[in-house]
């Protein structure tokens, strides 16, 4: 698969960058995607959620009314879970989401990915960018140039590029990522993916190497 390059004007330029058929171009395997987003996701929750439960409510143990002749139920205590303020009934408790997933069904859930953003065509090979200094207004300029302002877009660079960065962090829908840490979620959550030269190499050398271990 090939990729016209484009400038950060938005023009086409005569250079084209070939794509990895094995990373770009597979057969999407669904499930493999749905594993990968869901340990995704269950890593980034804390787990720290907590509700105090009937032993661990600050009130007084009396009883509250005379076992019988009320005309009511039983009531022992004001902590039951019954009565307002009282301790909840099987409450979160503090715990950790995240599960293992086996490498290999990671890296086939990001070829899936890029395969089908690749396939809708959602996937625009840009020049390198270089900034003398941060500048939001001119990172939006690029955006608008490439038509990709309104929707929700994947920046990938090759290696860090703090000016592009700081540049495109304060963006409304506008994420950036380093080639070598992007993952299943980044790529599936953007409407557009700006790969920045350099970058398919980055991308095809870790998911390649990571298969055959």
């Amino acid at each position: 698969m090939e990729l016209t390059i484009y400038n950060i004007k938005g023009e086409a330029t005569s250079r084209k960058v070939s794509l990895n058929d094995d990373v770009f171009a597979i057969t999407p395997n669904e499930h493999a995607i749905y594993l990968d987003v869901k340990s995704i996701l269950a890593n980034r929750r804390q787990g720290t959620h907590k509700s105090k439960e009937r032993a661990e409510v600050s009130f007084s143990t009396r009883k509250l009314k005379r076992q019988k002749g009320t005309g009511g139920a039983r009531a022992g205590s004001i902590k039951s879970p019954l009565f307002v303020g009282g301790g909840t009934i099987f409450g979160p408790r503090p715990r950790d989401y995240s599960f293992k997933l086996n490498k290999k069904v990671k890296v086939l859930a990001r070829k899936s990915a890029l395969s089908m953003q690749a396939s809708e065509n959602n996937v625009i090979a840009l020049e390198s960018i270089v900034f003398d200094k941060p500048s939001t207004k001119q990172f939006n300029e690029v955006l608008k140039a490439l038509k990709a302002d309104s929707k929700k877009t994947l920046l990938v660079l090759p290696e860090s590029n703090k000016n592009v960065y700081l540049s495109a962090r304060n963006i409304e829908k506008m994420s950036v990522s380093l080639a070598s840490e992007l993952n299943t979620f980044d790529i599936l959550n953007a409407s557009k993916i700006l790969l920045v030269e350099g970058s398919e190499a980055v991308i095809e050398t870790i998911l390649n190497r990571d298969n055959k271990s």
